[in-house]
């Protein structure tokens, strides 16, 4: 398309001067209001795509209009470069992970940059900087001191595809790896854990007060999972010495109880089978081993499959409300890891317990009154309590409270309180990860590094095995080292951290990379924390943001991180994604779409208002066919506006005359609308007005009296600076060409004159018995006496009336006059 500038030279000389200027380097003593504005940091797989395009075009309108609003705006930019893509991209290739990583990074900043967007790149951040890698590794060794990382063999969940551990979180909900798709396996290995659950009740808790999408606080309040329930004895039938515990959140239902469950981990198993059930009972046991947690956990089908994911142990257990013996079966859906690892079951109040009883011909006791549209099934709703003994005709809260005094008195019961939440595992068996400072002594034991030592690095002369297996594993120079308290022989840790605690605190370390030999100085953090407006996908809803919420109180409870806050995020956004041909815009699905393209033709500029445009930018949108029209149609707006700052076509007149003050309202009306737009992130809404605006000039300025030039030049002015955030490079070479070359973006941000928000004359509808008779115009401060009498002399309205005086007037000015015959 023909342009009326030349894009391309436009906007590189707008970002090198942005760059030259330093204007949005601020410094950590600047006297200014703060402002931390900060995007996700992403890892470098190359280019950016329409995603990056998207969440740094609103990363940065955030910047530009708050540094306008006269704050100091920390908007700095880095890379998790540690990670598993390029580690497979090396084993491809035969070459080392760097190589590949230096690559994406070089060609990820470069592609941002020619997007205008600005950073303070002096406090850049790369993961498998050396330097990072130092203070990783201190961090792992300050939480490692206060009792907080952690080895234990475990049962863990092992991807075969990315030869590694995945957390729970890593897993998808049909047990494949949510990276590689493999199927994921259950193996015992000892790993390294951060104790997490340790803060299950303050992540809890602290969500009600951050400013998030209510959402993502839902994701993250259902992940943790706190459940307050009982825990209690089930004495084994015939086994004086052995009692099963379980744990319920339900203990009004304990006159439902019909059988209870045992994970296939759980350690009295052994003792519950009978010889006659062996053979089942291993059998399911192999199949759940190999099984994720998640896996486990998911619903399942009744029938042949739900029956092959439970097996009868030959054990009873006496269940405490109707002293009868029930069966003890063994599930795959019942976690060791979870409560005390074992369920009482009440089919008619859990629709698994009724599956799970359907398959194995297990009676259903109903212990709640279901509401006469009741159609079958589990019931877990309120209700009157019935064939429960002591408890029938008792609501279900007070229910409650009476049976956990019951097992309290008779079945050695104790309040709990039981999380969904598990220690987060960050060991993984990768080489391109940070490594964790730690050695093993045949002497002393686990010993961690000294801080003298750091960072410990991985070795370049290695060679990438293409079973994906780590190279760290069989280094010789690296596994042999000497033991920092004894000097004798050790070997190394050849775990490496899972990369999610690399990102955990790098939000810390942008404030603060200057002070040498420390992670950050407490108190320059101090001055930005927490991130007034953080930004990214809603993918990162559980793992980064949980992650990065449990590092930071962490942080502060060792020493590292200011006290001034234990949240790190004040406010999130997450942006929509994008969708092509229904699927999510993505590199691993090969329908990306470069930026590059359009560089030549529309400018970045083009580009980042469609971004804004193209809807709330909370939704999802898709590229569809008709997208290049949308983004030419937004270049074209950019045209027309061109062309208006240079007068094209423009008639004048010499006085102001009366239009002009619609147009001056109109002007006023746009600033508010925009601010509000900016404030509110409806961006779609802020872009809109301004082109509403630009219609509204060209039309005055090129039709009848046409314009009145100091007017046409505020109009044009307020224009280019609203644009500042959204189209960066043309409102800034439109402003410097009718500013002496001045920055618009340095300039502040325009105020709304409230004289001019305010409509002269307003509409007014008349009604007689409700209905419509006339539409006046009339000033918008009138007053009812005179609105009255407007209307009475209306033709239509006194034929309405039939000339007689209404009985009732109501009115409800300046919008309505209702006359009642």
């Amino acid at each position: 398309m023909a342009r009326p500038f030349d894009v391309e030279e436009v906007e590189l000389k707008w970002q090198e001067r942005w760059r030259q200027s330093g204007l949005y380097e601020v410094d950590n003593d600047d006297a200014r209001e703060r402002f931390y504005a900060l995007c996700m940091y992403p890892y470098p797989s190359g280019v950016a795509h329409q995603g990056h395009v998207r969440n740094y075009t609103f990363g940065d309108l955030v910047t530009r209009y708050q540094t306008m609003r006269g704050r100091a705006v920390l908007s700095p930019f880095g890379f998790d470069s540690f990670g598993l893509p390029a580690e497979n991209a090396a084993i491809k290739a035969g070459s080392h992970p760097r190589i590949f990583t230096d690559q994406r990074i070089g060609e990820l900043r470069s592609s941002v940059q020619r997007l205008g967007a600005v950073y303070d790149w002096r406090r850049e951040v790369q993961s498998h900087d050396p330097e990072y890698i130092k203070y990783s590794q201190s961090i792992f060794l300050k939480l490692y001191e206060a009792g907080l990382a952690y080895r234990a063999n475990a049962p863990v969940n092992w991807c075969p595809g990315c030869a590694t551990v995945l957390a729970n979180e890593q897993v998808n909900g049909d047990g494949t790896c949510d990276r590689s798709g493999d199927l994921v396996e259950r193996r015992n290995l000892e790993q390294w854990f951060f104790r997490i659950t340790n803060y299950a009740d303050e992540l809890l808790s602290e969500l009600d007060s951050l400013e998030w999408p209510e959402r993502v606080k839902t994701m993250q309040r259902n992940w943790i999972g706190r459940s307050e329930g009982v825990e209690f004895a089930l004495r084994v039938a015939g086994r004086d010495d052995l009692t099963l515990r379980v744990f319920t959140t339900r203990p009004d239902t304990g006159f439902g109880v019909t059988y209870a469950v045992v994970a296939p981990e759980h350690p009295l198993l052994g003792q519950l089978t009978t010889p006659e059930c062996e053979s089942q009972v291993e059998d399911l046991v192999v199949r759940a081993t190999n099984a994720s947690e998640l896996e486990r956990t998911a619903s399942s089908d009744a029938g042949a499959g739900l029956a092959k994911r439970g097996a009868f142990t030959g054990s009873y257990v006496i269940n405490p409300f109707t002293g009868d013996p029930v069966p003890v079966y063994v599930a795959d859906y019942v976690l060791g890891t979870y409560g005390t690892g074992a369920i009482m079951a009440v089919p008619a109040e859990d629709e698994r317990d009724f599956a799970f009883a359907e398959v194995h011909g297990l009676p259903v006791v109903r212990t709640v009154a279901p509401p006469d549209d009741f159609e079958g099934g589990a019931y877990a709703g309120d209700g009157i309590k019935i064939n429960s003994g002591f408890l029938d005709g008792l609501d279900v809260a007070t229910a409650k409270l009476r049976a956990r005094e019951f097992l309290v008195a008779n079945a050695e019961g104790e309040a709990r309180v039981n999380y969904r939440l598990r220690d987060w595992l960050v060991s993984r068996q990768r080489f391109w990860g940070c490594p964790i400072p730690i050695v093993y002594c045949a002497t002393c034991g686990t010993v961690p590094v000294p801080e003298s030592a750091l960072p410990v690095t991985a070795p370049d002369d290695v060679t990438m095995d293409a079973t994906g297996q780590s190279p760290l594993a069989t280094h010789e120079g690296f596994r042999h080292t000497t033991c920092p308290r004894c000097g004798g022989s050790a070997t190394r840790e050849t775990d490496t951290l899972d990369t999610f605690t690399d990102s955990s605190w790098y939000f810390l370390r942008y404030t603060d990379p200057f002070t040498p030999n420390r992670p950050f100085d407490p108190a320059q953090a101090a001055k930005w924390m927490p991130v007034d407006q953080y930004i990214g996908g809603i993918e990162h809803a559980i793992l980064h943001l949980l992650y990065a919420r449990f590092y930071m109180k962490a942080l502060v409870d060792v020493g590292v991180a200011p006290g001034v806050t234990r949240e790190p995020f004040r406010r999130l956004f997450t942006q929509g994604m994008i969708r092509m041909d229904g699927s999510k815009m993505s590199k691993s699905k090969g329908n990306l779409v470069a930026p590059e393209q359009y560089y030549s033709t529309v400018g970045a500029d083009g580009l980042r208002l469609f971004h804004l445009f193209v809807g709330p930018p909370a939704d999802d949108f898709d590229w569809t066919d008709q997208t290049n029209d949308v983004i030419e149609g937004c270049a074209r707006f950019l045209d027309r506006l061109w062309r208006l700052a240079d007068y094209h076509d423009v008639r004048w007149h010499d006085a102001e005359v009366p239009a002009d003050r619609e147009v001056r309202r109109a002007i006023h009306k746009t600033i508010a609308k925009v601010t509000d737009g900016m404030e509110r992130w409806s961006y779609n809404t802020a872009v809109a007005a301004l082109m509403e605006l630009l219609n509204t000039l060209s039309k005055w300025a090129r039709e009848g009296d046409g314009a009145y030039r100091p007017l046409l030049d505020e109009a044009i002015d307020v224009m280019c600076q609203l644009l500042a955030p959204m189209a960066p490079h043309v409102s800034a070479e439109l402003w410097a060409r009718r500013h002496d070359d001045e920055m618009v973006h340095a300039t502040a941000w325009p105020t709304a004159d409230p004289d001019y928000l305010v409509d002269d004359t307003v509409t007014l509808v008349v009604q007689v018995a409700g209905k419509v008779r006339a539409r006046l115009e009339v000033a918008a401060d009138i007053t009812e006496a005179d609105a009255v009498a407007h209307a009475l002399n209306d033709p239509a309205v006194q034929a309405a009336l039939g000339g007689a005086a209404p009985s009732r007037t109501v009115a409800r000015l300046p919008k309505l006059v209702n006359f009642v015959p």
